[in-house]
């Protein structure tokens, strides 16, 4: 699994197949075999991605934070308990489970590993910090990283990071298991990079998980924490106070977008649980009172019969929660819209990304302009309440006038809400690799970084014409959307400022005008630098 995102459980009311008691009778014989180890699960978070909603309330008290669950570890920890482990998770958006607090607890408990799960680029500086904090006050402890990010960058991570002990690669259902099953012999774990003395090892390659049915579901109710549902990257857009949560149907996606590092990491594979498995985890959840769920699959729209079946069944049972999805708008299963409805499905994000052929082409997205429109078209004749588009700018070869054109498609598209990213490259991407190719970045060097393309791509606008045509663009847009479609501008900032303070939503609505600092300052190869504007 990515060990920030994905879920599974077995499920009560269903039997299971004949592959899934297989897995179990393993299960089963690994636990009576290995040696029943404790282990800590700390998920690592960049503090611009999330935002605590109240004051501190107190020592083991519960929060309220707005972000996504961290549905990694919420996902390995129940599968490591069935083996017999003894798991304790932490989230670093809780105040008292930040550094000096998991140290203190490794002194006190002192668990045989700590692994630290994180999702991206951004959040490795403090991953690095907190493995040194850790490895200062307790050198003994074996630190063990995974993520999308550290399973591109095993080796570099190894080389590069004396704290960390070692990388899992890949899914960490069954790797971390054989970790606790061989501390003591790291070379018998597939898929973990680790450090023999002054040399790194790469283990070879752990397979894909093909039976997604046979974990149990995630644990939601470990940590002291309240997620509140809000719009994707937007921290604080807050949608509901409703009891929120995140779940995985499926993993990977087949496409090839130039800036995404996901079907490197799911070798262009899409996996799926059935619907069955899934309504048995929906079920849980709606009998546990959660009424808002948002499905943080890559790509729930793959499928049209298991769309079909899952809607099916949250309608005959009759789950009272409301759910969101991503999808693409080339998917067949756009079709499905009519009974999503019904299911209480009320908001889909569509990756648009752009308002030209020209740039959707270049970035790889096989989509067409017809495409997006009648996607989104779909979905709010057949009732979807909201509508969000992903959009990004500063691409290569992107002219000022793409750009605008853009900013013109978004505003007569009937989409409820909007976000527009200049484009980023990072490490596990066709774009990275290009980019390498070019002389642009220095894969050795570079590797631990994110750029905005307009930083460091001379085939690119300028980072500061980007930002001075994002900032003209979403004033015509916003102007627009409040001329044209004040109703539904007006519904969506009462939505708002159910749950926001006023200068919070004035925040959010200015944040476009702002310049943005460059977070990692790009070094690049000198024969490349005059050649950027």
């Amino acid at each position: 699994m990515k060990w920030g995102e994905s879920t599974m459980r077995s499920v009560k009311c269903h039997a299971p197949s004949v592959a899934s008691v297989s897995a179990l009778e393993q299960q089963t014989a690994k636990k009576t075999s290995a040696s029943v180890r404790s282990i800590f699960l700390a998920y690592v978070r960049d503090e611009a991605y999330f935002r605590l909603l109240d004051e501190y309330p107190g020592e083991n008290a519960r929060i309220k934070v707005a972000a996504f669950p961290p549905l990694g570890i919420q996902t390995l920890a129940p599968v490591l308990r069935r083996c017999g482990h003894r798991v304790r998770m932490f989230d670093t958006c809780h105040p008292d489970m930040r550094a000096e607090q998991i140290a203190a607890a490794i002194e006190e408990e002192r668990p045989d590993a700590v692994a630290l799960s994180f999702l991206s680029v951004t959040a490795y500086p403090v991953v690095k910090k907190l493995a040194e904090r850790l490895k200062f006050s307790s050198p003994w402890v074996r630190i063990i990283v995974g993520g999308v990010f550290a399973s591109m960058n095993g080796h570099r991570i190894i080389e590069g990071c004396p704290y960390i002990d070692c990388v899992g690669v890949g899914e960490g259902e069954e790797l971390l298991q054989d970790y606790l099953a061989n501390l003591d012999n790291p070379g018998a774990v597939d898929g973990l990079v680790w450090r023999n003395g002054g040399q790194v090892v790469c283990n070879k390659p752990r397979p894909l998980i093909e039976d997604l049915n046979q974990y149990p579901y995630p644990d939601r109710t470990s940590l002291p924490i309240d997620y509140i549902e809000s719009l994707p990257l937007d921290v604080p857009a807050i949608l509901s106070f409703d009891k929120f949560c995140t779940i995985q149907t499926s993993r990977g996606c087949p496409y090839k977008c130039i800036y995404c590092d996901i079907p490197t990491f799911s070798h262009g594979k899409w996996r799926y649980r059935s619907a069955a498995h899934v309504l048995g985890e929906m079920q849980e959840l709606n009998d546990a009172g959660y009424r808002s769920l948002y499905l943080t699959d890559d790509h729930f729209l793959m499928n049209s019969r298991r769309i079909n079946e899952i809607c099916t069944g949250i309608i005959d049972r009759k789950f009272a929660f409301r759910w969101g999805c991503e999808g693409r708008v080339d998917s067949l299963a756009v079709e499905q819209m009519p009974i999503m409805v019904k299911a209480n499905c009320d908001m889909l994000a569509f990756g648009v990304e752009a308002g030209t052929q020209k740039v959707l082409n270049r970035l790889g997205k096989g989509q067409t302009i017809e495409q997006i429109e009648h996607a989104i078209g779909q979905a709010k004749k057949h009732g979807i309440k909201r509508v969000h588009g992903f959009f990004v700018i500063g691409s290569p070869k992107e002219t000022a006038d793409d750009i605008m054109k853009t900013f013109s498609f978004a505003a007569r598209l009937q989409i409820d809400t909007f976000g527009f990213n200049r484009l980023s490259v990072y490490r596990g991407t066709p774009l990275w690799r290009e980019y390498v190719d070019r002389g642009i970045v220095d894969d050795k060097v570079d590797w631990y970084k994110s750029f905005k393309c307009a930083d460091i791509d001379a085939d690119v606008l300028s980072g500061r014409v980007v930002s001075s045509l994002r900032m003209q663009g979403y004033a015509r847009l916003l102007a627009y959307r409040a001329i044209m479609r004040p109703l539904k501008t007006w519904l969506l900032l009462r939505t708002f400022s159910r749950h926001m303070k006023k200068s919070d939503m004035l925040k959010l609505i200015l944040s476009p005008f702002y310049w943005k600092k460059v977070v990692v300052k790009p070094e690049l190869p000198a024969s490349f630098t005059s050649a950027v504007r």
